[in-house]
Order: C-alpha cells, then structure tokens, then sequence
C-alpha cells in the first residue's frame, strides 16, 4: 500500500495495484480498476515514485525469500 494525502491533510492508503488511472487537473483524481474515485494532493509524478518504491520492496522481498 502506498500512502497518499488528503486535500484537507489527512492520510489514506491506496492499492497501486488497483490503480487505473491517475489525472491531473486542479487536484490529482486517482482512479481504480472498480471505479472508484479518489482526489488527493500529490502530483502524478510523485505517485508514480511512491508506486515504483513500493514495488521495488515488494520485489526485494520476495528475491530475500526465495
């Protein structure tokens, strides 16, 4: 899970997994592959750093598994 800002400052977390699509207009719109809608106050560019980190975990995990 990547955890991602609120416009009002709150945190959530996030499944990059599930994640479509991501827009970039006022605000950044987040949508998932069940179409469901977030809005938060990150850039495009810094989801997809969070997303290649989290994957990067994910896979040096697995290799420290294995």
């Amino acid at each position: 899970m990547i955890r991602l800002t609120r416009i009002d400052g709150t945190n959530f977390y996030i499944n990059p997994d599930l994640i479509e699509m991501v827009e970039a207009t006022h605000d950044t719109h987040i949508t998932l592959v069940n179409g469901h809608r977030y809005v938060c106050a990150e850039s495009p560019e810094q989801i997809a750093d969070l997303i290649v980190e989290y994957r990067r975990a994910s896979v040096g995990a697995v290799r420290r598994v294995a």
